[in-house]
């Protein structure tokens, strides 16, 4: 029935849309999408919110491939919200959320209020790495009706990733913010678990043993080795030419095969964005992370120089 329902919502607001001015069909599309977040924020287990390209779906894999070893279900498919838990009543059902729209429907725009009593997991990345990744997915993958929905740069505009990190609608200064959101209000989060993409890269096993617990599993070795085999950055490559997820729709789809700008998994390399800018540039983009960034994730130059066991955990 729910089904049902979201589906006509959906047909509903797509006819109605095409008589409003287009900021009010943007309105009305936001709220039908904060709607349908709602419904999975009411009936979740567990929370997994990040900021756009931060590693969301690479680290969805991992958990996905973790349940599959655990629950000997189907290795080409992802999880979803509640496809596991359907498949067995076991697996909790998880709600991956930007907390974009959310938060327009609930008017928690201002606070992490929608999170304090939820069982949540954060991930973050480097904001620069973030910022040129956004780029990517806007000028290669992402829907004209969603660049404008969301404040992104137009969809033709020709611009150079330069310009997009320093766009004001969705460049490094708005992911900044989003990250500045959360750790002011980090420890209002009954129970949070917060992982860094670096960290995720650098030793997949043990953080991915720390996710598995806070899941509710008794983490094993073997299941661990083989989740970060399977999501390897060539390996899901590969998969991603093969179109082997294709029962999950585009998620891990690229757009254009021979073009590999256009994947989902493109370099995944930490530190990535100094490939694309000048001296000047990165060292511009230092000086923004370090006055603006809150020291709490790890990615402000006075951070780095810390002991690791300083940082959020």
């Amino acid at each position: 029935m729910h089904m049902i329902i979201k589906r006509l919502i959906k047909w509903l607001v797509r006819a109605i849309s095409v008589f409003l001015p287009e900021a009010k069909a943007h309105e009305l599309q936001r709220w039908r999408r904060g709607k349908e977040e709602f419904w999975k924020y009411r009936h979740c287990d567990f929370i997994f919110a990040s900021f756009g390209k931060s590693g969301r779906t690479w680290v969805r894999v991992m958990i996905s491939r973790y349940f599959q070893l655990e629950y000997k279900l189907p290795d080409n498919i992802l999880m979803g919200f509640d496809n596991y838990t359907r498949l067995n009543a076991a697996i909790p059902k998880i709600f991956f959320t930007h907390d974009n729209y959310l938060r327009g429907y609930t008017g928690n725009v201002d606070s992490k209020k929608d999170f304090y009593d939820k069982k949540t997991i954060l991930l973050v990345r480097d904001p620069r790495d973030v910022a040129v990744s956004q780029f990517h997915q806007w000028k290669y993958r992402m829907r004209p009706e969603k660049k404008a929905m969301n404040n992104y740069p137009e969809h033709d505009a020709d611009i150079s990733v330069y310009d997009f990190v320093k766009h004001e609608g969705q460049g490094l200064n708005h992911i900044i913010d989003f990250m500045n959101a959360w750790a002011t209000e980090l420890d209002k989060i009954k129970e949070l678990l917060v992982i860094r993409y670096e960290d995720m890269k650098a030793r997949p096993e043990q953080e991915m043993r720390r996710v598995v617990e806070f899941l509710g599993l008794e983490p094993k070795d073997a299941y661990l080795a083989d989740t970060a085999e399977f999501a390897s950055v060539e390996n899901l490559r590969k998969k991603e030419q093969e179109n082997y997820f294709w029962r999950s729709g585009s998620r891990v789809q690229a757009k254009d095969v021979n073009d590999p700008n256009t994947f989902k998994v493109r370099k995944a390399k930490v530190g990535g964005y100094r490939d694309y800018f000048d001296d000047d540039q990165v060292e511009e983009f230092r000086a923004m992370v370090d006055s603006r960034l809150l020291p709490v994730f790890g990615y402000t130059s006075a951070e780095q120089q810390e002991p690791r066991a300083e940082r959020v955990s």
